[in-house]
């Protein structure tokens, strides 16, 4: 078996100065671990498109709607570490299998759903599975391709199937909403999942076991913290602030997460070594990337609903829509990784942010009346291109001056920031659209009067389909308000992506180009 480093308080990777074992099946064994990186990338993303069709389906409010999405990245970004720990321990093709096992029981479940509460909790429970297969499939191409041209192909096939994820997904959501409806984007997991299971064990080694054990009180404390304080953050929207269920949600979140802190600073097998976070510029990073993913998850989940419930767009229609961001993203990401060991991190970074937070203001501007190519296309390429600059140079910076054996966790604990901050940033730009909108539309209905009686079932759910009996003064007006709601949410979230541009600038290390362009080399094993 491959030799691996290990030391307390980290999630060891195999040992890259040594090759992995030699395997007959290469070909089919990156075909299964990268269909089941795809299933759990593109799982974010797919159901994106259906979130309209969802909510009319099960009754969900625009509050609770957003937990279609933040079920599944707060049990993933909570549990990722934990994760590939479990594989470290117990095997990771057997740890493969079992994740790969919940997520696909789940998407079944999901599927089934006739409840808010029911597709909620398959969503966390798909999450969990997401967490426990992603970073083993990960960590099986280094235990399963030598070291060398097979390896490096082989990362570069995962790293593409990563980065096609997202697009993928908004589009083969939009695909099977249309055609079979919303239920199939997550039965379509099913069939593949089991495909993978089964045949995982013919082409894929077992790893060596290890003694040692799982840090459950990190995890526990870190994963109920945040989901504590997105559920008070989004309690908000449908009460107040002041709300006694919205305030002993935020503090006992708060306090979990003082408790995971102190939790981690004692435990020789912690979760999130603390010590990694003494770099200024890993520290930097793992900040930029949480104020990114607050942002931009949300911009997924307002300009669905958006292109949706505004546009009148069908779901095929919307994931179409979504292709000149993908490949924005896949041709930008490609020349912003050829480019950074000669010019550095900071730089990207600084124009990747500048970008990304004018794109979310540009969306900012959008009106009821804007059209798809007048006013939201701009600002999807500009956005797109601002993300795509800024992936590469915080992997670099994350993983820049780390030890070997904790470049996994390193770079585990950026990918976490951003799941983490995508749920944080759907339940406080979601919870201000919510507000936004509900003091708008209750504004306007105390200046129509009995005009507006019929249209008082929109009041928090969506804004009303255009051929809805009710006059068109009243649904123009509540329209309206959902916009303004929206473009609110994008304006917060283009001002916290300033926020990150000023750490960039202000604080981010600048890191010379020879040490970039040695970090580029190092960053497939740091993958891994």
């Amino acid at each position: 078996m491959t030799a691996t480093n290990t030391s307390p308080g980290t999630t060891p990777v195999p040992d890259q100065d040594h090759a992995a074992p030699a395997h007959r099946h290469l070909g089919l064994a990156l075909v299964v671990i990268c269909v089941a990186q795809l299933m759990v990338v593109l799982d974010a993303s797919i159901v994106n498109v259906a979130l309209p069709s969802i909510q009319r389906a099960l009754h969900f409010s625009a509050a609770n709607l957003i937990w279609v999405i933040n079920g599944y990245t707060l049990a993933f970004g909570g549990l990722l570490l934990l994760g590939g720990r479990t594989g470290d321990l117990f095997g990771r093709r057997r740890m493969f299998i079992v994740g790969l096992g919940i997520f696909t029981g789940a998407s079944l479940l999901g599927g089934l759903a006739t409840s808010e509460a029911w597709l909620i909790a398959a969503r966390v429970v798909q999450g969990m599975g997401g967490a426990i297969a992603a970073p083993t499939a990960l960590a099986l191409i280094a235990t399963t391709f030598p070291e060398g041209p097979p390896r490096n192909r082989a990362m570069g096939v995962y790293a593409a199937m990563s980065g096609a994820g997202a697009a993928i997904g908004v589009l083969l959501g939009g695909v099977l909403t249309s055609a079979l409806g919303w239920r199939w984007v997550l039965f379509v997991n099913v069939p593949i999942g089991l495909a993978v299971m089964l045949a995982a064990p013919r082409v894929l080694a077992e790893t060596d076991t290890r003694r040692g054990r799982l840090d459950l009180p990190g995890a526990l404390t870190a994963t109920a913290g945040m989901t504590l304080l997105v559920y008070g953050l989004i309690h908000a929207a449908t009460t107040s602030w002041g709300d006694r269920w919205t305030v002993a949600a935020l503090v006992a979140g708060g306090v979990l997460l003082v408790v995971f802190v102190l939790l981690e600073a004692r435990t020789r097998e912690a979760l999130m070594p603390l010590h990694l976070f003494r770099s200024r510029s890993r520290s930097t990073a793992y900040a930029i990337m949480l104020a990114i993913g607050t942002a931009m998850f949300s911009m997924f989940f307002f300009l669905t609903l958006f292109m949706q419930d505004v546009l009148g767009f069908g779901p095929l229609k919307a994931g179409v829509a979504y292709l000149p961001f993908a490949l924005t993203i896949v041709v930008t990401a490609g020349i912003t990784s050829q480019v950074v060991g000669r010019v550095g991190t900071k730089v990207p970074l600084m124009l990747g942010t500048a970008l990304g937070a004018s794109g979310l203001f540009w969306f900012s501007q959008a009106t009821s009346q804007s059209t798809y190519l007048g006013g939201l296309l701009g600002p999807m390429l500009v956005t797109a291109a601002g993300m795509a600059l800024c992936f590469v140079p915080l992997t670099l910076s994350a993983v820049a001056g780390v030890r070997r054996h904790e470049q996994g966790i390193a770079s585990a604990l950026l990918n976490s920031g951003q799941q983490v901050g995508g749920s944080l940033g759907l339940a406080v730009l979601g919870t201000i659209a919510v507000q936004t909108t509900r003091q708008q539309i209750t504004t306007a209905f105390q200046s129509l009067g009995p005009a507006a009686a019929g249209a008082r079932r929109y009041l928090g759910s969506a804004p009303p389909p255009k051929n809805a009996a009710i006059p068109a003064a009243v649904h123009q007006t509540i329209t309206t308000a959902y916009v303004h709601g929206y473009t609110t949410a994008f304006a917060v979230g283009s001002g916290i992506v300033v926020f990150a541009f000023l750490l960039a600038a202000l604080v981010l290390p600048r890191a010379t180009p020879r040490r970039a362009e040695a970090g580029v080399a190092e960053l497939e094993p740091a993958l891994a």
